[in-house]
């Protein structure tokens, strides 16, 4: 019979110090801002130069700002004792103030300006859900958001039918003309991005040259070209006495530039997926379409995520280049009302512009924070 061999420690090991919080602030700090000497020397350098900037920032952009007034003597007034460097007052926030409906909702009658609201109430509602993974009826959702609400917000902000006052696109402007441009080019550009670059894979002759043709002509030439064409070129080929409402021509230009973009970024995705994923549909007897839109297109979106946020963020600036065609959005319509007598003042232009970056921030910081959150869920690799 075999001994049993025991083993009773008679010592206890020493205790070891707790785990580390490594999602404490001061882990982060150590991580990212203390790691090497290198970093540290970086990280008291820009804190060096924050002490050095924000004290004038803050100073200019809310001590010495003027936030109240009816004209531009509130801002066209130098400090006494020269407390700014160019000896003129902090910022003329009182510009924003009298002229933020202006810039929000442009030349829109101010008693139909009800009809702007309830359009933007309605996209807030209608996205809020799709946007939150946890929320039901997604599809319904998607449906009421991408095909309802546009019908909806057409007969709304046009008007001339049941009852509504008729508002021509003319008198549309501000963040109103930069939201529409932006979600109309966003919901245009994913699907037709998609089949551009499926037929630019594809093995048809014709589809692909027309897809390539298409897509590389657009990518070729620059949006401020694109715009002028559709505005002042593509009423030349159309039969006499028809005519296209100049906002529709910028609505079709920006998207069809985008679409070109999109495809690109949706080609990498689609290459990127293994040929054994395309064997292995084929091998359970899915039709083309069915292989296509169940197993490629949701592991390439999902590959090139952050290709088509950034394409998306791309589009919502670029709708500021609509101006070149007469139609002025949140920044055209800022730079339209520098050139008012009641406001000109050195600090006006400036004030201006940075209201309007702050406003493209935040809808563009909030893309690229749902992109990253969305990549997580996803779970696609990314090193974040």
């Amino acid at each position: 019979m075999a001994r049993e061999i025991a083993y009773v420690r008679q010592d206890m090991l020493q205790a070891k110090p707790s785990p580390t919080n490594e999602h404490s602030v001061g882990a982060w700090i150590r991580k990212n801002l203390l790691a090497t000497p290198k970093d540290v020397v970086l990280t008291l350098l820009a804190l060096a130069l924050l002490v050095y900037m924000l004290p004038g920032l803050i100073n200019w952009l809310f001590i010495q700002a003027s936030w109240t007034g009816a004209d531009r003597s509130v801002c066209a007034t130098l400090v006494q004792g020269g407390i700014q460097p160019n000896g003129w007052s902090g910022a003329c926030w009182a510009f924003v103030n009298n002229r933020f409906a202006l810039f929000i909702f442009g030349s829109y009658p101010v008693d139909e300006r009800w009809r702007v609201m309830l359009v933007m109430a309605l996209f807030v509602v209608l996205l809020v859900p799709l946007l939150i993974p946890s929320a039901p009826r997604k599809g319904l959702n998607a449906i009421l958001l991408f095909i309802a609400f546009p019908i909806i917000s057409f007969f709304l902000l046009l008007g001339g039918y049941f009852g509504l006052q008729h508002v021509e696109t003319s008198r549309w402007g501000g963040l109103t003309v930069t939201l529409i441009l932006s979600f109309v080019g966003i919901a245009v550009s994913l699907p037709f991005g998609v089949f551009l670059a499926l037929g630019r894979r594809s093995t048809m002759p014709l589809i692909k040259t027309l897809s390539i043709t298409l897509i590389e002509v657009v990518r070729g030439v620059p949006l401020i070209t694109v715009l002028f064409m559709a505005s002042v070129m593509l009423p030349l080929f159309l039969p006499v006495g028809w005519t296209i409402d100049n906002f529709l021509r910028a609505l079709v230009g920006l998207s069809i530039f985008a679409s070109a973009y999109m495809a690109e970024v949706i080609r990498g995705g689609l290459q990127a997926i293994p040929k054994g994923q395309y064997e292995g549909a084929d091998s359970l007897g899915l039709t083309y379409w069915q292989k296509i839109w169940l197993i490629i297109i949701p592991q390439a979106l999902k590959l090139v995520i952050p290709g088509i946020v950034n394409t998306f963020i791309g589009l919502f600036k670029d709708t500021s280049l609509v101006s070149i065609i007469g139609m002025f959005d949140l920044l055209g319509i800022i730079q339209q009302n520098f050139a008012d007598p009641s406001w000109a003042s050195p600090v006006t232009p400036v004030t201006g512009l940075i209201f309007a970056g702050v406003v493209y921030w935040i809808f563009c910081f909030g893309m690229s924070r749902y992109s990253a959150f969305v990549e997580r869920r996803l779970d696609t690799g990314h090193k974040r």
